[in-house]
């Protein structure tokens, strides 16, 4: 339940600074291509951090580990505010990576409750930690709006500030915690090389669902309040948008884990690939409000989907000794994939506009379907059901 109320803590802050970071950028940036570029350089620190983020709390410990990611969140918070006000560009983007190291951290609440749970438990315990975003889906954009002129003139600033309170709150919840020590001797030995871990096909469809998920909703969800701006929507209205995504990424956590239990991870995953490909044809439909509300709302149930069932499928890879390395290994590509999606956004919708952006998302999308039908006969149907 802490960890639960901490991931509600940091994916407020999350969701605060995706629903005003494009527009930061795009305010602060010497050209409008480069408005993305700070919430890239966020995912891109966050693929790097996350190996080390594995390996050291793996020696420490995840208490020492998650309150260390704090810390650095708080003091990318402070950067971000201060190059706000100042009116730096280049400060706010390496104030966005510091953001992107203290992510790395706290992604990994998902699989510290998997380590403080039974196997039988194992999906629903991800599942809940992740609804603790449900409470994010509200605190983050409604923070957002009451904030944002909170330094007036200087919009935006306010926002990252309160980044900086949530840290802090944080921080002191993260002292209550506990989590079985790691056991050094397992991890010393290194069990198997991750060549030989990859090359099965729970762990090939894991990071495929996962990455994919994860790099498609993030392509659109950075897009969608510029793609609102451009059709002349109010930032109110793409807070709500964002809003209402957030809860649609988290809501189904309460009982993701149960449908994973009753259909299996597959069926899961792909019901998350179906969810992700109505969202797409929704937007190449229309660009109303209701559109936009509609289609955010589905691609945050598809990434649950995705990210959960591939979350699940990952731990029946790996043994205790294995751990660090495999998990470290599998958010590098998935903040990797998030890192690039981040990056081109901008300017594929700069220079080819919303329609196509939606376009180039739909063949991803049917790449997970085909996997899973691929690599059906290869899975261990307990695995599936686990």
């Amino acid at each position: 339940m802490l960890l639960s109320v901490c991931q509600a803590l940091s994916v407020s802050g999350s969701t605060l600074v995706i629903a005003i970071t494009a527009l930061t950028g795009n305010w602060l940036a010497p050209n409008p291509g480069l408005a993305t570029l700070p919430i890239a350089l966020q995912f891109a620190v966050t693929m790097v951090t996350t190996i080390p983020a594995s390996y050291f709390m793996a020696y420490v410990g995840r208490r020492v580990g998650f309150t260390c990611g704090q810390v650095i969140g708080i003091t990318g918070a402070l950067l971000a505010t201060w190059s706000i006000i100042e009116g730096w560009f280049w400060l706010f983007a390496i104030s966005s990576g510091l953001i992107g190291a203290h992510n790395a951290f706290w992604q990994y609440y998902r699989f510290a409750a998997a380590e403080s749970a039974g196997k039988a438990f194992r999906a629903r315990a991800i599942s809940y930690v992740l609804a603790g975003g449900i409470l994010a889906a509200f605190v983050g954009p409604q923070l957002a709006k009451w904030n944002i002129d909170l330094f007036a003139p200087y919009r935006f600033a306010g926002a990252y500030f309160v980044i900086c309170i949530l840290g802090i709150v944080t921080v002191a919840l993260l002292q209550f915690v506990r989590i079985p020590n790691p056991v050094l001797q397992n991890l010393n030995s290194g069990g198997r090389r991750i060549r030989e871990i990859a090359r099965q096909p729970e762990f090939f469809v894991a990071v495929l669902s996962s990455a994919i998920g994860y790099g498609i909703m993030n392509l659109l969800m950075t897009s969608t309040p510029l793609a609102m701006k451009y059709c002349g929507y109010e930032f109110s209205a793409s807070a709500t948008v964002i809003q209402w995504h957030v809860f649609g990424m988290f809501f189904p956590s309460f009982f993701t884990g149960h449908l994973i239990r009753w259909m299996g991870t597959q069926r899961v995953i792909l019901t998350g690939a179906f969810a992700i490909a109505a969202c797409i044809a929704i937007n190449l439909y229309d660009t109303a409000f209701i559109n936009f509300f509609t289609s955010l709302l589905l691609l945050g149930i598809g990434w649950n989907f995705l990210f959960i069932g591939g979350t699940n499928l990952l731990t029946h890879v790996y043994t205790a000794e294995e751990r660090a390395k495999v998990q470290a290994a599998h958010d590098f590509i998935v903040f990797g994939t998030v890192a690039v999606t981040a990056f081109f956004s901008g300017a594929i919708q700069q220079i080819f506009g919303w329609f196509l952006l939606n376009l180039i998302a739909l063949a991803p999308t049917g790449i997970v379907a085909f996997a899973l039908f691929w690599c059906r006969a290869h899975l261990k149907e307990s695995d599936c059901v686990g």
